[in-house]
């Protein structure tokens, strides 16, 4: 299946009394590249996160976001710091003695000072978090790969139909050949005619010459492989894998063998040819850089 190395999916819920979002991009690239940025007292969950997304993309430039924010306090809790504590007593003391203050020192007012509190996060089951995050990432990734496999679709429709114009081009390729190669006779025997005059044509050295001639300008060997390259084409997007670099590979080939037809032609209508495939080739080329 052809899929776009171009995907967006993104998914919110509250669950457990967190709300978890989760979001995924990605674009072109050569290789497969990773970035996934979850919460700072989340970091063990990173590398399962890209584990997992992994599993449905090999390839492309891919940007994955989760975000965790807590609906209750339930995953904190207070401490004191005792010693900071201790010592604003100590200074609220020591400020009574000195001024003669009247002593109202309380919970409640050194409560006020709250650099003594700290709210610590309590630390969560690894685990069962990450089976909670995971009911979010799931059909987030669903909605990404989903999206790369509908774009990817219009790619192929495109690709398939540059690829059957292409081959009805190269069709044409052959009859043209043909017709060179009896011009060529043509021309020669009236070229030799006049210069002999009436003397006797050497129907023999005709014949040599013009099976010289369509020996160098045959290209029945490129548009063979040709049809074999278009033929390859359809056997690769109809696998169930990534098509693109196989496919870069084979317009390759296609090229050279494009190339190869085209300095072999003394055709002027070959020639037309060839510069229409070189043109398709290019569209194909680009359209293939944004498959998976």
């Amino acid at each position: 299946m052809i899929k776009s190395m171009t995907g967006y999916g993104r998914n919110e819920m509250i669950i457990a009394g967190k709300k978890i979002s989760c979001e995924i991009k990605s674009v072109n690239h050569r290789y497969s590249d990773y970035t996934v940025k979850v919460p700072r007292y989340y970091g063990f969950m990173e590398e399962r996160v890209r584990n997992y997304v992994s599993e449905f993309i090999s390839r492309g430039k891919v940007d994955v976001y989760i975000s965790i924010e807590s609906y209750d306090t339930a995953d904190k809790e207070i401490k004191l710091n005792s010693a900071l504590a201790q010592s604003y007593i100590n200074a609220l003391y020591e400020l009574r003695d000195k001024f003669g203050l009247k002593d109202d020192i309380s919970v409640m007012n050194v409560a006020k000072y709250n650099e003594i509190f700290k709210a610590e996060k309590i630390e969560e089951d690894e685990e069962e978090l990450w089976g909670t995050v995971l009911q979010v990432l799931e059909p987030t990734v669903k909605d990404f790969v989903s999206m790369r496999e509908r774009e990817g679709e219009r790619i192929k429709e495109d690709l398939c139909n540059r690829v059957e114009y292409m081959k009805e081009l190269s069709l044409k390729i052959d009859s043209y050949s043909e017709q060179s190669v009896e011009e060529y006779k043509e021309r020669l025997y009236a070229k030799i005619k006049e210069i002999l005059e009436d003397r006797t044509v050497d129907e023999s050295r005709i014949l040599t010459e013009v099976a010289i001639f369509a020996d160098k300008v045959a290209v029945n060997e490129e548009t063979v492989r040709l049809q074999s390259h278009y033929n390859e084409f359809y056997e690769i997007i109809s696998k169930n894998e990534p098509a693109g670099r196989k496919l870069d590979f084979l317009i390759q080939e296609i090229n050279r063998e494009v190339n190869t037809t085209g300095s072999k032609a003394c055709n002027i209508d070959i020639a037309k040819i060839v510069v229409e495939l070189k043109g398709e080739i290019e569209k194909l080329r680009e359209q293939v850089q944004n498959i998976e």
